[in-house]
């Protein structure tokens, strides 16, 4: 769905799987999310997010609309940039978040409570965009082929 590789889920991640596209503030949101079965209903493991729209013409925007869309205060919110084959990126303690090219963005988030940051880095550097040309960058749908994929 919406083009995307991932050649990694950090071991325990839940196996069930859906997809599912929304808008909010003028941005089109592909999300793809791994959930587990708990005692009172799942919980989320995993999310990997394409986003696609106008206001993401860089990283500094990317990462303001993020911090309004997730209500966080941009002063608190402690992200370390790390580089993406696909383009820079920010990282913090839950989430990843890069600028394939102005327009589009992905976004991965794990459970903190379950993975470390090591999980996070190695999900995010295994996810990849599929090119409309046949190389790396954005594309047409793919899956992952990895356990829980549909």
């Amino acid at each position: 769905m919406d083009g995307l590789h991932l050649s990694h889920l950090p071991a325990g991640t839940g196996t069930a799987r859906f997809d599912t596209t929304y808008e909010w503030g003028g941005v089109t949101f592909t999300a793809h999310v791994w959930e587990r079965a708990v005692d009172d209903g799942y919980h989320v493991d995993l999310q990997v997010i394409v986003l696609r729209g106008h206001a993401l013409t860089d990283l500094t925007a990317l990462r303001d609309f993020l911090a309004r869309y997730h209500e966080r205060d941009p002063a608190q919110w402690v992200l370390t940039g790390f580089r993406h084959d696909d383009g820079a990126g920010l990282i913090g303690e839950a989430e990843a978040f890069w600028l394939v090219e102005p327009g589009i963005a992905v976004e991965v988030r794990i459970a903190p409570e379950r993975f470390d940051l090591a999980d996070l880095q190695a999900t995010a550097l295994g996810t990849r965009l599929a090119d409309q040309n046949g190389g790396n960058g954005p594309g047409p749908t793919a899956q992952s082929g990895l356990p829980g994929d549909a």
